[in-house]
């Protein structure tokens, strides 16, 4: 039987996966009445539609209750540790360690609303926004996620991320980055890290567009995430709110590719 109400809500089988994962309630008080299901079918709905909070359908809760759980799983963390766990889980289903040893980086420059928070100009991509800067694995999954203004140069953003990795990314040995990356980064990296930076460039003699090796896998991913409505723009006011959705994201597209196997 279809339970879903909306194309975006989870199918029975992706419930299956995810709730054992989802924070269980606070002690004391009184005891949970707001179905988590329903909270993370909201989210799914904000992330694909783009619509604002306060606009969710009335077959959901109130959107301030649902606000709330993903505010506080926000900020402690939680939705990252879903993706970490689900990331683990398809990366063994493709016969992969579920820590990876390789991955790729690279940013995407996107525009803002006038919602206030941090933003800058990109004088490359001439963009005034924000700037997404995005570890990934060999698969496209996503390893780690800064959000910074769009002055940002890549290599000071790339820097940021790399100081903050977590104990899934222990095992990493290798990441493939453009030529925008080179200088300093390179010697940082070979100083405080135990992976190293490999630079693949375009040939000289190339004309127009070109797949670059390893490189295209970042690429793939920024193309899923433009899927979703609610990253077309960074409609956020805070930056670590623009990396949740990334997060939820990427925690939506595993849990199609897991429902599937």
């Amino acid at each position: 039987m279809n339970t879903q109400l909306y194309p975006t809500d989870l199918t029975d089988s992706q419930w299956d996966i995810i709730q054992a994962l989802l924070p269980p309630a606070k002690p004391g008080g009184r005891p949970r009445s707001l179905d988590l299901r329903q909270v993370i079918n909201s989210a799914l709905y904000v992330v694909v539609g783009g619509i604002q909070w306060r606009m969710l359908p009335k077959e959901y809760p109130k959107w301030q209750s649902v606000y709330s759980y993903f505010r506080d799983w926000k900020r402690s963390g939680a939705w990252k540790r879903i993706h970490d766990t689900l990331r683990a889980k398809v990366r063994r289903r493709a016969g992969r360690h579920k820590q990876p040893t390789g991955g790729c980086l690279d940013s995407q420059s996107v525009k803002t609303t006038a919602v206030p928070g941090i933003r800058g100009f990109d004088k490359a991509k001439l963009i005034n926004g924000r700037k997404r800067h995005l570890l990934v694995d060999t698969l496209g999954l996503l390893m780690a996620a800064v959000v910074t203004a769009a002055s940002v140069q890549d290599r000071d953003g790339a820097r940021l991320l790399l100081s903050h990795l977590g104990g899934s990314c222990k095992k990493l040995r290798l990441i493939w980055v453009d030529g925008g990356y080179r200088g300093q980064l390179l010697d940082w990296v070979a100083e405080h890290c135990r992976f190293r930076l490999r630079v693949v460039l375009r040939p000289e003699e190339q004309k127009g567009f070109a797949v670059l090796p390893r490189r295209w896998v970042v690429e793939r991913t920024f193309a899923w995430l433009n899927h979703h409505r609610r990253l077309s723009k960074d409609y956020e006011g805070q930056a670590t709110t623009s990396e949740t959705m990334l997060y939820i994201v990427m925690i939506r597209l595993m849990l199609r590719r897991l429902a599937c196997g």
